[in-house]
């Protein structure tokens, strides 16, 4: 074997990084409730289908001979494997080595893994655990000097939001770059009670204000998912979290150059569903079951809700008709009313961007009754961020089809549909439309004839009694003002009707779309 030393020095090599950042470290890992970084590509992948690129990178050490006496890996992981059959890209940290700081080629490993992805048409997964490539005061003292900031490959993380999946697992305390590159992701997600983000931890914090917090309380699952928005999702265990990751993915084609995959749903497509009739109260006040409609309705246990803890005015779901992926988006009654908040509309720009870069036909069943108002809705700035969530819906590109389900109030309600375009749209007879609720609207309209009224009360009822008839959806429809109000027991038929032609439009127009999608 005449080049048996290379080959012995490359299994030394190899084996060294597969021991990681030691014993110690590993166990470490491990008592904090965590899977090492070759655990979680063995949990998170298809068994066997991980290549390792850049394996052989790393610091390594020689005596004066030039002899190989020591070798640690970088502490980044990169290569090519598959999830469900489908090829990825993926790049993960190990904290076991230098708690994943900056150390060895981790930028270069990270900017090759984004456009490894790109230029293979296929999604990209990051297992971020630490810092995820930014840099530590110790590393400082080593250089010898400091340097003015970037973010390496940032036009790489950013480009790929509009070209493939890119889905970021949040997996420890993740700081600085790391926290970045993990919200720049199409679907983020992380472990309660293991895994932290924050843009500087406890630390940095106390030193800044002289306060001091948990990384739990400073950038926990909480945090994220119920307060800021910054993450998608949150589950208890890890393994939980990648069977999480493989659901997104399926809804999503391999990249914007393809239509989204269909498969077969074992529902069938023409099912009524009868109790859809009773599901609106005649009680206008009365709330109905949002996620027991979106069931009803679509494919049977299809329904992936994203940011279900942000923004809880409003649900977003991916979801199957007849086989075929759309994204869903109706509100919740039972959380203020169903009324459309900042986090609210955040939440939808977010969805709709996805929808559109993806090619997943959107489905809108609507019970809208408009803004949210008072001082601490202008505060959030409501109006701003509703603006932008109306805007997002109408330049995406993608058909959408609307079913009124109640109420359409307002500049929000306006918002259910692109009103430029041919209206595909259909609606109950529970629907109920208009500039505000007559009920609101009678007190600002007559208020001065109730006023004057020998007895207000009355007058209000008569007043009521003429606008119920003026209120019908089929007074509009005589005007056509709407397109077809249906029996709602037939909704599930009719979306099943329209999506395969929705796919056919989208086939046509593949590809990026003219604005990219939204960081």
């Amino acid at each position: 074997m005449v080049w048996e030393p290379e080959l012995d020095d490359i299994a030394r090599r190899e084996a060294s990084a597969a021991e990681m950042g030691g014993g110690e470290r590993v166990q470490r890992q491990h008592a904090s409730g965590r899977l090492t970084v070759r655990e979680r590509l063995a949990t998170a992948l298809d068994a066997g289908s991980f290549t390792e690129i850049g394996g052989l990178a790393g610091q390594a050490n020689y005596d004066a001979d030039g002899q190989l006496t020591g070798f640690r890996a970088s502490n980044v992981l990169i290569g090519t494997a598959t999830i469900a059959r489908r090829p990825v890209v993926v790049v993960a940290d190990d904290f076991t080595v230098r708690g994943g700081a900056a150390d060895a080629a981790i930028h270069d490993k990270q900017i090759h893994a984004e456009r490894l992805a790109a230029q293979r048409r296929v999604p990209l997964l990051r297992l971020i655990d630490g810092t995820g490539g930014g840099g530590s005061v110790k590393q400082l003292e080593e250089l010898g000097h400091t340097y003015v900031p970037y973010n390496p490959g940032w036009d790489d993380i950013v480009a790929n939001l509009s070209r493939v999946p890119v889905v970021a697992c949040v997996l420890g305390p993740v700081a600085g770059l790391g926290a970045a590159r993990a919200v720049t992701s199409h679907y983020s997600v992380m472990v309660r009670g293991s895994t932290q983000l924050f843009a500087a931890g406890p630390p940095v914090v106390r030193w800044a204000f002289g306060r001091d917090v948990t990384k739990e309380e400073l950038g926990g699952a909480a945090m994220h998912t119920e307060e800021s928005g910054a993450v998608d999702d949150a589950v208890d265990t890890e393994e939980e979290l990648y069977t999480r990751v493989r659901s997104f993915l399926s809804y999503l084609p391999d990249n914007v150059w393809e239509l989204p995959p269909v498969s077969p749903s074992g529902d069938d497509p023409q099912r009524s569903e009868p109790s859809l009739r009773s599901l609106i109260p005649r009680e206008r006040r009365r709330p109905h079951d949002a996620r027991r409609l979106l069931e009803l309705v679509l494919d049977r246990g299809s329904v992936l809700e994203l940011q279900r803890d942000f923004g809880r005015s409003l649900i977003t779901a991916l979801a199957r008709l007849d086989g075929h992926p759309v994204a869903v988006v109706t509100e919740d009654p039972t959380v203020l009313g169903g009324g459309m908040t900042a986090d609210a509309a955040d939440k939808l720009t977010r969805f709709v961007d996805l929808a559109d870069t993806f090619h997943l036909p959107i489905v809108r069943l609507v019970d809208q009754p408009g803004f949210v108002v008072g001082v601490e809705a202008e505060r959030a700035g409501t109006i701003r961020k509703g603006a932008r969530a109306l805007a997002a819906i109408y330049q995406a590109s993608v058909p959408q089809f609307t079913v009124i389900i109640r109420r359409v109030f307002g500049v929000a309600g306006a918002g259910h549909s692109a009103h430029h375009l041919a209206q595909e749209r259909i609606a109950w007879p529970s629907a109920d439309w208009g500039s505000l609720p007559v009920e609101g609207g009678i007190e600002a309209a007559y208020r001065r004839d109730l006023e004057a009224a020998d007895d207000p009360a009355a007058l209000r009822a008569e007043i009521h009694t003429r606008m119920e008839a003026v209120r019908s959806p089929l007074r509009t429809a005589e005007v056509f003002g709407i397109e077809r109000i249906v029996d709602p027991a037939e909704t599930r038929a009719t979306l099943t009707g329209w999506v395969p032609g929705a796919y056919r439009v989208m086939a046509h127009d593949l590809g990026p779309t003219a604005r990219g999608l939204r960081p």
